[in-house]
């Protein structure tokens, strides 16, 4: 029986398909790259378009099908994309004196961060920060006595309309999510040291119309912001200059430069635009590097000021913009952190003939982390060599509404990078009400049996009895004689 893994990411202007197999030495064999130009339908990441959004995932599954001639049963999904953003959270429990803490006491601390309420925003995952146990920080405090208890989070949130408009473009097109990853831990888990992680760092991957942040310290994620800035704006302001988007893209890939020194600049020397206009290299750089210093400012203004002095793991930049020319130096010259490193490949060892892949400059990072985390078989049967698959009427799969047998809890995933998908969302929902709806019986049955013993108890007592003697001779005295 085939076994592959099928991975989907949804970037700031295309979706990319891939399929591979893990191999028993680790590495990962990938069978199949596809990519659909989503520019009608996807911008910074987020779905505006669902039916045009769902044919392009249609025509991923397709092409992928017919590469690895096998269908598709499910698929492993990254999230990204503009307005992911993280919140910090603190949940108190107060103990009577010397309470032992146990683990059920840290997963109701869990379960009451994660059902915390937003605004118009849907909870993605919940990264645990440390536990105040009395005044004392703690990673794991069960075991320990105390009468203050204090969990810290870091809610990492999306607008629940976005989170609804992906889920919809898939159950649109039939397609079965196994799994829902937060693309940019996804992406971090690869191309980042366990060094880097609990020295502290930042990770900056440098998308075409978004940059994603990630600040690590102790092994633990403490901030994840996105920006919707990228290599596209430096075009955009290129085009400011009487150029057609095409020409400023080209100018940009052939010339474009994060720092250049003054010495090197020369005044008189200008760049062709095309066969009839040329720009001067004086005001080509000075717009590519206000628009990367002004990049570089954001990211810097993202980082938590009780960390900026504590990565010592430095500054990891990634993504298609981490290969614009003397990036690294651009980086530092600004945030005056002297440890940058571009990471243009993830961690493990990939065997492809794709030449994008083999490319290695940072534009598959994080659709090669997706790949990664896959662990379920995502074949199906083998294709016959003579079907149209393009023809096909039918769904491309079944949704897979039993990936979870049972909802998930959020001890289970917390921290994770894992993100519920809408139909386990719909069972924890479903069973959150059988639950209320359990406990509401179980009262009223308490309450019934409290008023049961409390007539009987009533009656049991000696007014009770003194009241019943005197009703039964009152009665008997009030019967008529015969």
């Amino acid at each position: 029986m085939a076994e592959f893994i099928v991975a989907i990411e949804l970037g700031s202007s295309k979706i990319t398909g891939i399929a591979g197999k893990k191999n028993l030495d680790g590495s990962i064999s990938v069978n199949a790259v596809v990519k659909e130009d989503a520019s009608q339908c996807i911008r910074k990441g987020i779905v505006y378009n669902i039916d045009k959004t769902g044919q392009c995932l249609t025509n991923i599954i397709l092409k992928l099908k017919k590469q690895i001639k096998h269908d598709i049963t499910h698929v492993y999904v990254g999230v990204g994309g503009q307005s992911i953003r993280s919140v910090k959270n603190v949940i108190v429990k107060e103990l009577p004196n010397d309470t032992i803490i146990t683990s059920e006491m840290i997963n109701e601390l869990m379960d009451a961060n994660r059902n915390m309420t937003y605004p118009d925003a849907e909870i993605l995952d919940a990264a645990t920060q440390e536990y105040k146990v009395n005044n004392q920080l703690q990673v794991d405090p069960v075991g320990i006595p105390a009468n203050h208890l204090e969990g810290n989070f870091l809610n990492i949130l999306w607008r629940k309309s976005f989170y609804d408009n992906l889920n919809n473009c898939f159950e649109k097109a039939g397609i079965a999510i196994a799994e829902m990853y937060l693309a940019p831990l996804a992406l971090a888990d690869s191309v980042l040291t366990d060094s880097e992680k609990r020295a502290g760092c930042v990770l900056v991957d440098l998308g075409a119309d978004t940059t994603t942040i990630s600040v690590y310290y102790k092994n633990i994620l403490r901030h994840l912001a996105v920006l919707p800035l990228g290599s596209n704006n430096i075009t955009k302001d290129l085009t400011s200059m009487q150029m057609e988007e095409s020409d400023a893209e080209k100018l940009k890939l052939v010339y474009g430069s994060a720092y250049t020194n003054e010495d090197d600049i020369d005044n008189n020397q200008s760049y062709p635009i095309n066969q009839d206009s040329s720009i001067k290299s004086r005001d080509f750089i000075d717009i590519v590097e206000a628009r990367v210093e002004e990049i570089i400012e954001n990211v810097i203004y993202q980082i938590p000021s009780e960390y900026f002095n504590k990565l010592l793991g430095g500054f990891v930049i990634t993504g298609g913009g981490s290969n614009m020319k003397n990036i690294e130096r651009a980086f530092k010259n600004n945030v005056q952190v002297q440890k940058i490193r571009t990471a243009k490949f993830v961690s493990q060892t990939i065997n492809s003939t794709n030449a994008d892949i083999n490319a290695k400059n940072g534009t598959m990072n994080t659709i090669l982390g997706l790949l990664a985390k896959g662990d379920r078989n995502c074949a199906g049967a083998e294709i016959n060599p003579d079907q149209n698959l393009f023809d096909e009427n039918k769904p491309i799969a079944t949704p897979l509404s039993d990936a979870h047998q049972q909802p998930r809890k959020p001890a289970e995933i917390v921290g994770q990078g894992v993100v519920l998908t809408a139909a386990e969302k719909e069972k924890a929902e479903a069973e959150r009400r059988r639950l209320e709806e359990e406990e509401r019986r179980r009262q009223e049955e308490e309450e019934q049996q409290r008023l049961r013993e409390a007539e009987e108890k009533r009656k049991n007592s000696f007014w009770g009895k003194f009241t019943r003697k005197v009703k039964e001779f009152s009665g008997s005295i009030l019967e008529p004689e015969e």
